[in-house]
């Protein structure tokens, strides 16, 4: 899990405003003497946003090297010195530069500097949308062409199989095939897909079970049930799981909540489930991996258990309900 906004300064006046921008923020400041380069490797992987108080050619130098992908890189801002301007350098929308642009501006008295056309032209930004609603996009780079779209006046179709209201903001319509899919499997589409945040990943294991074989197993569990990793939200399990080491650093990698459960709970929820006698005998109830799931999802089972070298996974997904809403406030 990424940490807060990391800021720096190169003059007397900058850092007084970065001291008093890292206070309203909640961030951190670069200590005096590390080094630019350093202070920026450690700070564009690990942290949200990194903003540069002073002149943008600086800023741009010292983010080059380590530029990604729009899914994955850190916000980017450069404020000057006088806090009259706050520009949006990178991931203005996935990363939420731009309304932290806005959200600095504010604070300093200044303008914020957004130059991504959707927002300039007051249309409908895809991958806003995504994020808003808590999706993943799983394919960044077809982002561009959904955009190119909708900047050209033409309709963008979305498929869903989640219903989502009417009227749906210009140029978007509903249906199939679509220009944007949401779902949670793996396809081959051309379309960009988003995956939804739904999935709950109900989880067994033998004592002991360290983090690396819990990761291994995963990547099996979802290439052959052919389950996007991105829409799992959280985790659950029983309750004598509570001391395993190996479980919690396995979901702490994915920045899942874990929930536990005791055995007379699993044992009561409803539903047809994959019976072991072996692990009712160990912990007093015949499933643990697909009753946690669906219990925490508070939804229905979409993949029953799945067993290997120790661990057990299954996948229940909860109710989602979508709207239009892609903008901040």
């Amino acid at each position: 899990m990424r940490e807060g906004a990391a800021l720096t300064a190169f003059t007397e006046r900058g850092r007084a405003l970065a001291e008093q921008l890292a206070d309203a923020l909640g961030g951190t400041l670069r200590p005096v003497g590390q080094p630019l380069s350093d202070w920026t490797a450690e700070c564009f992987p690990a942290c949200e946003a990194l903003v540069f108080v002073g002149a943008v050619g600086i800023a741009v130098r010292a983010v080059a090297p380590h530029i990604g992908s729009k899914a994955s890189d850190p916000a980017v801002i450069c404020v000057d010195e006088t806090g009259r301007w706050a520009i949006s350098l990178l991931s203005g929308h996935l990363g939420g530069a731009n309304a932290l642009a806005a959200r600095i501006a504010a604070l300093t008295g200044g303008e914020a500097v957004v130059t991504t056309a959707t927002d300039l032209n007051g249309l409908f930004a895809v991958d806003l949308w995504a994020k808003k609603q808590g999706m993943a996009v799983v394919n960044p780079e077809r982002i561009k062409q959904v955009s190119a779209k909708i900047l050209r006046g033409e309709a963008v179709v979305i498929d869903s199989p989640y219903p989502l209201p009417r009227p749906a903001p210009e140029p978007v319509q509903c249906g199939a095939p679509g220009d944007v899919l949401v779902s949670y499997r793996m396809t081959e589409t051309r379309a960009l897909q988003l995956a939804p945040k739904v999935l709950t990943l109900g989880i067994g294991c033998k004592r002991g079970t360290d983090a690396q074989t819990l990761e291994a197993a995963f990547s099996r569990f979802c290439a052959e049930r052919r389950i996007l990793p991105e829409a799992v939200e959280k985790a659950a399990s029983i309750d004598v799981k509570r001391d395993e080491p190996g479980l919690f650093a396995f979901c702490a990698r994915h920045a899942w909540p874990l929930a536990f459960y005791g055995a007379e709970e699993l044992r009561n929820v409803p539903g047809d489930y994959t019976a072991s006698h072996f692990v009712e005998d160990a912990v007093g109830v015949d499933n643990v991996c697909e009753r946690a799931a669906v219990l925490c999802a508070n939804g229905k089972l979409i993949e029953k258990k799945y067993a290997r070298g120790g661990v057990t996974f299954a996948l229940a997904e909860r109710r989602a309900e979508y709207d239009w809403s892609w903008q901040d406030g």
